[in-house]
């Protein structure tokens, strides 16, 4: 069931024990590293479907972790797809520091890609690759998909933060803000560039990957505004194809979905994974155009990474032309790599 997976209504305590990856018939526990920082080993579990699928990557809530290995010798029930559930760097199983949608959010992709050379045999196609995930994995999918426009097929955000100045600042309880100043290194009142960055709502204008979203009404710990304001900015945007929403009247509580009723869970649920069957082809970065780079800005094509990734710049590039231009509203050194010939 999705809310267990994304329910963040505890927090999960770092493991002092020796880790090892652990092999099973349909589920593994593996450990692999960052290809951003070869320092840091991470985790995920690796669940297998009985029969080939595409890989559907995901993280989990704020303060949790993933579940710890499972030996199983039939597939999770559900489980369609080869999906990988990544600990992010620094909590229970990864090592590392938490940086709230910096650096973090490429432990997924070095999931998939580790996948792709592992799980070869579990994969129809490991260019269709798709994500799903609630809470702070919520606000992860949102980042993702502007971050990383063209690498997912489909995308699900559940009840997720669009933007971490708006969270922090309405955070009347304290819950979040003790890690925000941390992993982000300060409160937006002191850098609102730096939370801008880390917000999806502010690559929406990057979005090229069909994505749905689902709040309850009265969710408390992380409003619905949340999901309203992204897809309204979307819509602005003349993305309107590209994103669908289910607001859920009633339900929300300080559990996500607390007073949810069996349709409404089963509406979500449904929608959900239509998103994801509805698309099997990988997306097409268009040959020119203007994206927004929130500390970093992989394609297919080409990266951006900007010399903090505390920065937002605006880049217009032209593949035909072979042109990269970047604008940033403070000064700003950035790293071009062009990762596929341009023709």
């Amino acid at each position: 069931m999705r809310e267990a997976q994304y329910e963040d209504l505890k927090r999960t305590e770092k493991t002092s024990k020796m880790l090892t990856s652990l092999y099973s018939p349909y589920c593994d526990f593996i450990l692999y590293p960052s290809s951003r920082d070869p320092s840091i080993t991470l985790a995920m579990r690796v669940l297998k479907p009985a029969q080939p699928g595409y890989i559907q990557a995901g993280t989990h809530g704020w303060h949790m972790s993933i579940d710890a290995f499972e030996h199983m010798e039939q597939p999770s029930e559900g489980i369609e797809y080869l999906t990988l559930q990544v600990d992010m760097r620094g909590r229970a199983y990864s090592t590392g520091n938490p940086d709230c949608n910096g650096w973090e959010l490429y432990d997924v992709i070095d999931a998939v890609n580790y996948a792709r050379e592992h799980y070869s045999e579990f994969i129809l196609d490991p260019e269709v690759v798709y994500f799903e995930s609630g809470s702070g994995g919520g606000g992860n999918a949102f980042a993702l998909a502007g971050k990383f426009p063209d690498f997912f097929a489909a995308v699900n955000a559940l009840y997720g933060i669009s933007d971490y100045a708006l969270w922090y600042e309405n955070d009347s309880v304290g819950e979040f803000r003790d890690e925000l100043d941390v992993w982000v290194g300060s409160p937006p009142e002191a850098d609102r560039m730096a939370y801008d960055a880390r917000s999806g709502i502010t690559t929406v204008g990057n979005l090229l990957t069909p994505l749905f979203a689902a709040h309850g009404e009265t969710d408390v710990r992380v409003p619905s505004e949340h999901s309203r304001l992204f897809i309204k900015k979307a819509e602005e945007l003349g993305k309107k194809d590209l994103v669908s929403y289910y607001e859920m009247e009633g339900v929300g509580t300080r559990s996500h979905l607390g007073n949810i009723t069996q349709e409404q869970h089963l509406r979500m649920n449904t929608l959900a994974s239509e998103n994801l069957a509805a698309h099997r082809n990988p997306v097409q970065l268009p040959r020119k155009g203007v994206l927004v780079v929130a500390g970093y800005l992989f394609t297919k094509a080409f990266s951006v990474v900007l010399d903090s990734i505390d920065k937002v710049a605006h880049l217009n590039y032209d593949l035909e032309k072979k042109s990269f231009t970047l604008d940033c509203a403070v000064p700003c050194g950035f790293t071009l790599q062009l990762h596929a010939v341009v023709d």
